[in-house]
């Protein structure tokens, strides 16, 4: 079956990464959902899209915390703001989360003001949850920045085993996996658990990991048919940017699939593609509706061409669309 991955929690109706978001993910029939793990100064998991949560939470408006504000360069970026590593989790705990994206989703603003979520939290949510058809509810945590929280001595990788761990989550076959851009985290991993890994791949770019080691490889490299039998050697699954598996031409629109999904089926490895977004401004040229960037198009019908040039799972904001489009897929 198509699994329906809920994109940090139920996103495009929820601030993501909230209790809310992913509690309305398993409502609208989700089969998985998605926490972004990052450490606190304390090595305390929490579930934030970055290490950085200026656009994620209220922690601007903490007067206390006007000192903490710093910049850092985090895989190779410079980024001005707070970032979780310099909290404890006590600390972050008086934050509130928000809405990042206010003005694409006027319609998440309303609930914000929720906590900042622990992983244990949502691993219980997970753990007590059942899909539509009766099945424990999947969890897929992404590692974000593990070379650079390994330099502060904050491996994300044991005590995300161990908070599994510790939800009963060791097995091939559990409702698990643990994703990562990077490659010698999932090389470690790999070595330390039985549990499927991902090894996601940008349209562009190189893992940062490699990128530090001087390792001349970019993603285009690993997604190529020795790439991919590398990848097989370590990691289950291949989580790839919508872009490397149907490219888009110069005014937006879908063309033919690459070869790239043929090529990883061959190599053994299961494919997900991310990530699938209602609004317009995502959404490729002919399943645009209106002239709105903003507004809904036919998410469905996106969703749909990838199903049908052979995506196997999908993650998504809108787990509604996808476990609709699934359906009308799988007739």
């Amino acid at each position: 079956m198509n699994l329906v991955i809920g994109h940090r929690g139920a996103s495009g109706y929820r601030p993501e990464h909230t209790l809310l978001a992913y509690e309305l993910a398993i409502e609208q029939g989700a089969d998985v959902i998605e926490p972004d793990v990052v450490p606190t100064a304390d090595g305390q998991l929490v579930v934030r899209h970055e290490s950085a949560i200026t656009a994620t939470t209220d922690v601007a408006d903490h007067p206390e915390f006007a000192g903490r504000r710093t910049t850092k360069s985090i895989d190779g970026r410079e980024i001005t703001g707070w970032f979780t590593e310099d909290f404890t989790l006590a600390e972050l705990r008086t934050l509130r989360a928000v809405e990042p994206m206010p003005a694409l989703r006027p319609q998440n603003t309303p609930f914000d003001g929720q906590p900042i979520c622990t992983l244990d939290e949502v691993l219980d949510l997970a753990r007590r949850s059942r899909t539509r058809d009766g099945r424990p509810v999947g969890v897929a945590p992404e590692t974000k920045h593990p070379t650079y929280f390994r330099s502060l001595g904050l491996g994300v990788e044991e005590p995300l085993l161990e908070a599994l761990a510790a939800h009963g989550w060791t097995r091939a076959d559990d409702p698990v996996v643990i994703q990562s851009f990077e490659v010698g985290n999932l090389r470690r991993l790999a070595t330390m658990t039985d549990l499927p890994l991902i090894q996601l791949a940008h349209v562009s770019g190189a893992p940062f990991d490699l990128q530090s080691e001087g390792d001349p490889r970019t993603y285009a490299d690993l997604v190529s048919p020795t790439g991919l039998a590398e990848i097989k050697t370590y990691a289950d699954q291949l989580g790839l940017h919508k872009d490397l598996m149907i490219p888009r031409d110069a005014d937006g629109r879908l063309l033919e699939p690459s070869p790239v999904l043929a090529d990883a089926h061959e190599a053994g490895l299961r494919v997900t593609g991310w990530t699938f977004r209602r609004e317009n401004r995502f959404l490729p040229l002919q399943h645009r509706r209106g002239e709105t960037p903003d507004a809904p198009g036919d998410l469905g019908a996106e969703i749909t061409a990838f199903l049908a040039a052979g995506m196997d799972d999908f993650f998504t904001d809108n787990p509604d669309v996808g476990v609709a489009t699934r359906a009308a897929f799988l007739g």
